[in-house]
């Protein structure tokens, strides 16, 4: 566990919060609290915190029933994937399919984003067993994704803000197929290709 620093202030009157800021966690109280209160709502917030950590950063088995859920409500259960692990050797793709094998690997970069945003990259991935490329039956498989465009800003936002050139980024949906590296090979990227 990091280490706590509890802040108390006198202009806090009820309120509680806590973030997280290096390696440490900040629990912010009000001065009126007395030290049992203290220790409940620092035990209280680090859990709050944790949770939501864990729902950002799930496991490779918590992506796996992750996978399976979004497969069912978005493509009807037919993308089956071998296996969905997190790598940290993909630098300029939020994602990548290999669909000879059915194996998906998701970015490391990816984790922490919001829910919405992991989900979208793990449909993308996941559609990309059902069909090769980013034709026309590729998008229309994503399209019952209700926060589709909002997460392909989020996704352009965080590369622009990295400095990332996207000239070479997958097109839009109805866009032309741009399939990148070997045909068997399917990727979401965000910059210049790892190949």
């Amino acid at each position: 566990m990091s280490d706590i620093e509890v802040r108390r202030s006198r202009r806090r009157r009820r309120t509680v919060s806590a973030y997280r800021e290096g390696g440490r966690t900040i629990v912010l109280i009000p001065a009126r609290f007395t030290k049992a209160e203290e220790r409940q709502w620092v035990a209280t917030m680090v859990e709050r915190l944790e949770k939501g950590d864990r729902r950002r950063r799930p496991s490779d088995a918590e992506l796996s029933t992750r996978a399976a859920d979004l497969s069912g409500r978005y493509l009807g259960g037919l993308a089956k994937p071998a296996s969905i692990r997190w790598v940290t050797n993909q630098n300029s793709r939020w994602g990548s399919c290999t669909p000879s094998d059915r194996t998906i690997r998701i970015s490391h970069r990816v984790k922490g984003m919001p829910a919405y945003v992991l989900d979208y990259v793990i449909l993308h991935e996941l559609a990309h067993l059902l069909a090769p490329g980013h034709g026309p039956e590729f998008w229309q498989l994503l399209a019952g994704y209700p926060r589709l465009e909002r997460a392909r800003g989020y996704l352009e936002g965080v590369a622009h803000a990295a400095g990332l050139d996207l000239s070479d980024d997958v097109e839009s949906p109805g866009g032309e197929p741009a399939e990148r590296g070997e045909p068997h090979q399917a990727a979401l990227d965000f910059g210049p290709s790892d190949d």
